[in-house]
């Protein structure tokens, strides 16, 4: 008897813990920064309001489950994509059709009283964040255009550098070809114009030259909305100690990526091996029309038992973010997954569903609820609102 009563104590303790974690999540006013849906449903022909399990890692009914209460959807193009202004407002369709089909789910917000506002009605309050400054086409005009329709932050670069600031990948490895690094003139006057707005600047993908230019001219609290820690994986895309304490410094917020290659040293090789395996399916993608990007992620889904046995532990995404709190605090980072935008995650993170094993992994190791809060979205809000007040 005793033997079952221990068995049965141990089973009411794990069912109690799994409805803590879960309920914390559920409870907190989730936010993540990026999300590129809205690119992989055009690649795919398929609709946010489409049961997307086995075809994405997100859909509207899935946001709802897995406790996503704020998501900044991915306006992205890559550098040579014609009319990047005009693909921008595409993208941006999309999501204003779902949302018209949609009013009892999801709401494109404005400003922090209508997020709120959608919050408490359960429904999803939804935002762009523009990834690439290339897609506002050298032109402060067609910025306002797209915070007028919900854009809340502006990746300054994507991968690609643009006139009036240089990429971290073309200051890491295409140095010699840039006409200049950083931020030009017009540069800075957008970074100040988008201050003037209320509109957040987002660091991630940008090199280090222009990081030290927007920190400089800001008067707001900056975002890194997907990246991670450079000394603990050596990647470009990665912020070094000295950038995460001035964006601590700043008032900012370091919203971290779940891509494995930001988060596993060993992680970028491994891909590397796979796409020589795998090159002839690939190039026959690229030449039908598939982005680069996309017909990596479709073949990394084709053979999904491959790849799954090198994704990294859960608990090396928990140690960039231990890195973060102890370098800058907890006030000072959040969460910006990157699903439908990356081939793998790490282990348990496969799809929108899954942040609850995110706030487990944070109890386990002694984060408190109001930490886990501010964690999951209350940092991210309060840079939010910041931007929109202090004019």
């Amino acid at each position: 008897m005793k033997i079952y009563a221990t068995l049965i104590a141990l089973l009411f303790m794990l069912s109690t813990t799994a409805q803590r974690y879960q309920r914390i999540t559920q409870q907190a006013i989730l936010a993540d920064t990026h999300n590129d849906i809205l690119s992989a449903c055009i690649e795919k022909k398929v609709s946010l309001d489409q049961d997307l399990k086995g075809i994405a890692m997100s859909d509207l009914k899935r946001f709802k489950q897995g406790g996503v209460d704020v998501q900044f959807f991915s306006v992205w193009c890559d550098g040579d994509q014609r009319d990047p202004f005009d693909f921008a407002n595409r993208e941006m369709d999309t999501l204003y059709a779902v949302a018209a089909r949609n009013p009892d789910k999801i709401v494109i917000v404005k400003n922090y009283a209508q997020l709120i506002q959608t919050v408490k009605a359960h429904k999803t309050a939804a935002l762009f964040g523009v990834e690439g400054g290339h897609m506002i086409e050298n032109d402060m005009s067609k910025l306002d255009s797209l915070y007028k329709r919900g854009a809340r932050y502006l990746t300054l670069t994507w991968n690609n550098s643009n006139p009036w600031a240089s990429s971290a990948m073309d200051e890491t490895l295409h140095a010699n070809t840039l006409q200049q690094k950083g931020l030009s003139d017009f540069g800075k006057k957008l970074v100040q114009h988008m201050n003037a707005l209320g509109m957040m600047i987002d660091v991630s993908h940008v090199g280090e030259q222009t990081f030290w230019d927007v920190i400089h001219t800001t008067t707001k609290p900056v975002i890194a909305s997907h990246s991670d820690v450079y000394a603990i994986c050596p990647v470009f895309r990665n912020l070094k100690d000295d950038q995460i304490k001035a964006i601590g410094k700043n008032g900012g917020v370091i919203q971290l990526n779940f891509y494995s290659g930001f988060l596993d040293s060993t992680f970028m090789k491994k891909q590397q091996q796979f796409s020589i395996q795998h090159r002839a399916e690939l190039d026959s993608m690229i030449q039908a029309g598939t982005q680069a990007d996309y017909a990596l992620t479709i073949l990394f889904e084709k053979y999904a038992a491959e790849v799954d046995s090198w994704r990294p532990p859960l608990s090396l995404l928990l140690d960039h973010l231990d890195y973060v709190v102890h370098l800058i605090g907890v006030d000072h980072v959040g969460i910006g997954s990157d699903f439908d935008g990356i081939n793998s995650a790490p282990q348990q993170l496969n799809d929108v569903t899954d942040y609850s094993w995110i706030t487990k992994g944070l109890l386990q190791r002694g984060y408190h609820k109001k930490d886990i809060d501010k964690i999951l979205g209350g940092n991210l809000l309060r840079v939010l609102h910041q931007n929109e007040n202090d004019h």
